[in-house]
């Protein structure tokens, strides 16, 4: 990827910018082209840590047995407990969780009894544990450098339509954070795809309320 070409691109949407009264996002698209979505290259979903971190921090919550929860309380936002789990038999309650949570950290030993609790409704939102992301961890783990990586990771899949939306951070990071960011991103999809950076047929990006501006030769 040009650098200078990114660089470009972040000047334009800055330049076009109104002066908001809130932190705007910085968002990219990866159009994609020649990729068939009923097959498995069509099928990506990609955890990835940007070397200067998200917009906002990811919030954690992790739901672990009495191995653990010290831990969970120190590192993470939020520790739910496995004797607690009776506490959490209302669908709204849990739904509200999966919200509020960006990841889920899970103890390997009691995954059967999250997914029974919980699987339903993280499920069908793509909130369960997730062995790539390092998020299911055993009873004797050192959660905090799991944490801290996940606090900085975003998480990038194709869904029903050829293009992948994601955030590069916000308007708070120089233009050449965000371009680091951005290159990280397009290195680990281009090493997925089957041809490569052919497959992305341009990229756009924008802050939250304006309009895109194309990474040129990108």
């Amino acid at each position: 990827m040009d650098k200078g070409k990114v660089l470009e691109a972040l000047k334009q949407i800055r330049a076009q910018e109104k002066k908001r009264k809130f932190v705007q996002t910085i968002d990219v698209a990866f159009n994609l082209k020649e990729l068939d979505l009923n097959k498995e290259e069509g099928k990506l979903e990609e955890f990835i840590q940007l070397p200067h971190g998200r917009a906002k921090p990811a919030k954690i919550c992790a739901i672990v047995g009495a191995e653990l929860i010290e831990q969970a309380k120190k590192f993470c936002d939020l520790a739910i407990i496995s004797d607690d789990f009776p506490k959490w038999e209302d669908k709204r309650k849990i739904k509200k969780l999966a919200r509020e949570y960006d990841y889920f950290l899970g103890q390997a030993n009691m995954m059967p009894l999250i997914a029974k609790t919980f699987g339903r409704y993280f499920g069908p939102v793509g909130k369960m544990p997730n062995p790539k992301a390092g998020q299911i961890v055993p009873p004797k783990a050192n959660i905090e450098p799991i944490v801290k990586n996940l606090r900085s990771t975003i998480k990038v899949a194709i869904k029903k339509a050829p293009v992948i939306h994601c955030a590069i951070g916000s308007e708070k990071f120089t233009d050449e954070q965000l371009a680091d960011n951005l290159n990280v991103i397009y290195e680990k999809l281009k090493s997925k795809f089957p041809r490569a950076q052919h497959n992305i047929a341009n990229i756009r990006i924008k802050t939250t309320m304006g309009a895109s501006v194309r990474v040129e030769n990108a």
